[in-house]
């Protein structure tokens, strides 16, 4: 698990892609230079793993492309300190960002397999989130709640509202909504009834489902 001067120019050159397409934050771009995502990827495919692509990383899972993984962090703006929670741990990456950008990091990742791998590997790279757990992602995490913003990172059909309940006022949901292709969607709470909604264009992610534990 090596991480060189060279990945690091290349995590540099990608986070110099990232900024020309249209991402600002600081934050964000500094947690793209620092996490080395070759780690979080099969090794077969490691000379790629600073493109701004996405790659299969098992149980019909993908690691999302960095420009989206950089997008959506953007999105939440994450303050130092900030309480995240993230629907679909996946390969970790993403995790690691926030992690990066000073956010207690709560995690759910459905899939057994990926939750297995991904808990081994973050603790080897020094990143620690505040939980990690297997479950339904679409319960969130009711005993946690409220969060400062919260993640999700698979296709939802709806936003479900046991995560619009765990948000604090102010909170930000970041959420990809539809079937395929998504739209990259973003609700802020405003008071107990009221969200304000915006709505960021065509994304693509796998599906997430729900009541599969």
């Amino acid at each position: 698990m090596k991480d060189t001067a060279k990945h690091q120019g290349l995590r540099n050159q990608l986070a110099a892609v990232l900024e020309k397409k249209g991402i600002t934050d600081k934050n964000v771009l500094q947690a793209i230079k620092k996490v080395p995502r070759h780690l979080f990827l099969n090794s077969s495919f490691e000379d790629y793993a600073y493109q701004d692509k996405a790659f299969p990383i098992g149980a019909g899972q993908t690691i999302s492309q960095p420009y989206t993984v950089a997008f959506q962090s953007q999105l939440l703006e994450v303050e130092k300190g900030h309480q995240v929670l993230e629907i679909g741990t996946g390969s970790g990456y993403q995790t690691a960002v926030l992690c990066a950008m000073g956010a207690k990091v709560f995690s759910i990742e459905r899939q057994n397999e990926l939750f297995k791998s991904t808990s081994l590997l973050l603790p080897k790279l020094g990143i620690r989130p505040k939980l990690l757990m297997f479950g339904d992602g679409y319960k969130g995490l009711p005993n946690d709640a409220p969060f400062d913003s919260i993640i999700v990172t698979a296709g939802a059909p709806m936003i479900p509202n046991p995560l619009l309940a765990q948000l604090k006022i102010g909170g930000r949901l970041v959420i990809p909504v539809g079937e395929d292709p998504q739209i990259m969607t973003l609700l802020i709470r405003k008071n107990e009834t009221q969200f304000e909604k915006h709505e960021f264009g065509e994304f693509r992610f796998v599906p997430l489902l729900e009541n599969k534990n």
